[in-house]
């Protein structure tokens, strides 16, 4: 048995001064020299803010819905070590609890686990003698519970006390104190109830007002009487030591905080730290970065809402956060973390990590539920179940054509909610987040799996990553690179093929299905007349399902960066390499200053947002890139928007994405460029067929720059047809097969000794051949094949190629070439 003076503050219903009473009693215990253990029946994170104000302990919540009736006690004393007293503020009325489920979770129930007798706080602004009636019925209403004493609230007059008083005789329960109306002494409530403590810069004096008014007017000797008159309790406390395992390398967890992220339980870092994990608090409004070494991220509850304005400008965290999900940082968000990793929120910018937009809504999401995860995620396995609390007046909505994941799948309806996501590729969901809140005490293999989860992203050597190169030069002249050479920008992957040769150097899906050569063929009549790209630009714009203001066809991806360095004149170009040359050439031709930021091998060709300089008023990067293969997060790339800047996205290649999964294109394109091409997927380099969606501004801009009848009539129809259904069904086989074929390219030169650089995503792969000695393409030729060289691409050097993706019996044949060059 474990002795621990305790007592539940409870009332009759909600807004009878409840919390105003408890905190005061908090504070004004404290201020006597005892230590108070402060608790709160129910899932509320906005009341143990303030108990953790006024008795300098952190504020625990005590819910058997969340946590199980067995643990409610544990926890009640796990929180109370070292105390004098526990205080244990109730939830509405002292009956009141999940709905149809006979009081489950009210402030009664919790009362009878913990054996704690009662004192309520009755509001008598309005009342006299009827208040000690309502005394009575709740004294008499279920003999399990002890009403110990009441406190009466907003008193108006001594004449008015001595009526209660005189009714309240007649019930025995003994009034403990009587508080009289303070018209400046309340907390200030908001959409979802009070307003948090670390966001009222006055909490701290209104404590101190609600201790002086408590100790002058309440009987403290008589509330520690009750307390004390608590029997001994048969548990044990809690101990999160005991039901977590410690996993390897003490990774850092990085934990929102500050005033617009103030929702989490206590018990969750204490998990994590028994878990073996390193517990770091960040502020996503002030803080420049995430902690050094962020090996896991958890963004708990909260009102970012309120805050969205400051969290918009806070830039530089945005990108940081939405590069670390973007590279696998296993991530929990809930609630307000679900809203900040939105790509907005009411408007605002957020971190961009998920396809999602979140706005405001009229209707206030409040309850109990179950949930069942609908697929293995990073925290539970599919068909495990777990009980929730929900808690907003918020809403978010997939970016039209998302393929969004749910993390959870609620209630007997099976309500989808939240997003699973595995943005990094790596075949395990990196990403939880959904307006959901869990309680890892009741769940606390949650917290194991997260944690094994930081520990193997940690592991992984993804910590202390050199930040990336940035080389800058005037216009026209050549930038240094990796080698500090002149690199041939002009360059391209045909030239490295001849005759007799296996073309490993080009990258076209060969050769063009027969419907769309007979579709470009069927256009005959129209090659008689100058070519008009009006039906183009509607095919595509509805295939894309976005305006058709939005839409230019070109003569082919390289025509647009032409058309991109005369239609915008960039004062500053920022290009991320390795990538396709052309687009730096096209700058440089049109006496644009170009900076490079170079991405490295080491980090699998990842880019750090971080890394684009301030005041670039362009920035290029393709995806997936060539030729690293590399498949950047939509999230990522859009994080590097911003006023007077436009992001030019390279996806010559997202064809080979099935479903094009992290391409920019969408209703919302502001500040954006996106470059396709016809020429890969579809096998027609020679039609010169492509075109360019985006921002309609700069669309324009461009269009004011290409000449009259740029793209000819059967590149025009070569268009038409693959914005088609039977184009969309081409590219979903071509895609799936090509993902086969490089998935046996990857095995095949791995186990020949030549592992493919970074996590390739496109139809080529690129490895270094320092294995094979200097003259490596040279001796590749003699064995019959062609590969596309390295050192012409910026951050490369001559030990690196590129390897297209092609059948099984070519990559056999092509393995054992190179291996025998070892």
């Amino acid at each position: 048995m474990v002795e621990l003076p305790r007592l539940v503050v409870a009332a009759p219903s909600s807004s009878t001064g409840k919390t105003t009473v408890t905190v005061g009693l908090m504070a004004a215990l404290r201020d006597r020299g005892l230590a108070v253990s402060p608790h709160k029946v129910g899932p509320d994170y906005i009341d143990p803010g303030f108990h953790a104000l006024a008795t300098g302990r952190p504020g625990r919540n005590l819910d058997p819905w969340l946590c199980s009736e067995e643990l409610v006690a544990p926890l009640l004393l796990h929180g109370a070590r070292g105390a004098d007293v526990a205080v244990i503020e109730g939830v509405m009325g002292l009956f009141d609890g999940r709905i149809g489920a006979r009081g489950f979770g009210s402030t009664a129930h919790v009362a009878r686990l913990v054996s704690a007798p009662v004192v309520l706080v009755v509001n008598a602004a309005s009342t006299s003698r009827t208040a000690a009636a309502v005394v009575a019925g709740l004294a008499g209403f279920d003999p399990a519970i002890r009403v110990a004493g009441v406190i009466l609230n907003r008193v108006g007059s001594p004449r008015h006390e001595a009526e209660i008083r005189d009714a309240l005789a007649e019930t025995g329960v003994p009034c403990l104190g009587v508080l009289p109306r303070v018209k400046d002494l309340s907390t200030p409530s908001r959409h979802l109830g009070l307003v948090p403590a670390a966001e009222r810069d006055e909490a701290a004096g209104v404590i101190a007002q609600a201790a002086r008014l408590v100790a002058t007017h309440i009987d403290l000797d008589a509330v520690l009487d009750v307390a004390r008159s608590a029997p001994g309790l048969d548990a044990e406390p809690w101990d999160p030591a005991a039901v977590v395992i410690p996993v390897a390398g003490r990774p850092r967890i990085a934990v929102a905080g500050g005033r617009a992220f103030t929702f989490r339980y206590a018990e969750t870092a204490e998990l994590l730290e028994a878990a073996g994990c390193e517990v770091v608090v960040f502020d996503p409004v002030t803080a420049a970065a995430l902690p050094e070494d962020t090996a896991g991220l958890y963004l708990g509850g909260g009102f970012p809402e309120v805050f969205a304005e400051e969290l918009a400008a806070n830039g530089s965290l945005r990108a940081g956060v939405a590069a670390a999900v973007a590279s696998g940082t296993p991530t929990v968000a809930e609630c307000a973390g679900l809203l900040y990793l939105a790509e907005s929120l009411d408007g605002e910018p957020m971190a961009g990590a998920l396809p999602v937009a979140a706005a405001m809504g009229p209707r206030l999401t409040l309850g109990y539920h179950e949930a069942t995860a609908p697929a293995d995620t990073l925290l539970a396995r599919a068909g495990e179940r777990v009980r929730t609390h929900e808690f907003h007046r918020t809403a978010v909505t997939p970016r039209p054509g998302a393929r969004i994941e749910a993390a959870w799948s609620v209630g007997d309806e099976a309500r989808p909610e939240g997003v699973s996501a595995d943005p990094a590729g790596g075949g395990t969901p990196s990403v939880h987040a959904a307006y959901q809140h869990l309680h890892w005490a009741g769940s606390p293999r949650f917290a194991q799996r997260f944690a094994d989860a930081a520990s193997a992203y940690a592991a992984r050597g993804v910590r202390r990553r050199p930040a990336p190169v940035v080389t800058a030069g005037s216009a026209g002249s050549a930038v240094a690179d990796a080698l500090a050479e002149p690199i041939d920008l002009g360059h391209h992957g045909d030239r490295d093929t001849a005759d007799g040769l296996i073309d490993l150097a080009v990258n076209v899906h060969a050769p063009a299905p027969d419907w769309l050569l007979d579709a470009v063929i069927a256009s005959a009549s129209a090659w008689a007349r100058y070519p008009d790209p009006a039906r183009a630009r509607t095919a595509l714009a509805a295939r894309h399902g976005i305006d058709e203001v939005c839409v230019l066809p070109t003569s082919g991806a390289a025509e647009a960066f032409t058309l991109i360095a005369r239609g915008l004149r960039p004062s500053h170009a920022v290009i991320v390499h390795p990538q396709f040359t052309e687009g730096e050439a096209a700058l440089r031709r049109a006496g644009v200053r170009v900076s490079r930021v170079l991405t490295r091998a080491e980090d699998g060709f990842a880019l750090d947002p971080a890394a684009i300089p301030a005041d670039a008023d362009l920035v290029m990067v393709g995806n997936p890139t060539n030729p690293t293969g590399t498949l950047h997060a939509a999230s990522l790339l859009r994080a590097l928007t911003r006023p007077g800047r436009t992001l030019v996205v390279d996806e010559a290649f997202m064809d080979f994405v099935p479903g094009a999964a992290a391409s920019l294109v969408g209703p919302t394109m502001a500040g954006l460029l996106v470059l396709r091409s016809a020429t890969k997927l579809w096998g027609i380099p020679g039609l010169r067929a492509g075109h360019v969606a985006g921002d309609p501004a700069r669309v324009a801009a461009l269009a004011a720059q290409q000449p009259p009848w740029s793209v000819s009539a059967p590149a025009l129809a070569a268009l038409i047809a693959c914005a088609s259904d039977a184009g969309d069904a081409h590219a979903a086989t071509v895609a799936t097969q090509t993902g086969l074929d490089r998935a046996a390219l990857v095995e095949a030169l791995a186990s020949a000794g030549f592992p493919v650089a970074g996590s390739p995503r496109a139809p080529f792969v690129l490895v270094d051949a320092s294995a094979a000695g200097p003259e490596v393409r040279q001796g590749l030729a003699a064995r019959g094949f062609a590969v596309r060289r390295g050192e012409t691409f910026p951050g490369l050097g001559p030990q690196w190629i590129r390897i297209a993706v092609r059948d099984c019996a070519t990559t056999a044949a092509f393995a054992q070439a190179l291996a025998a060059l070892i």
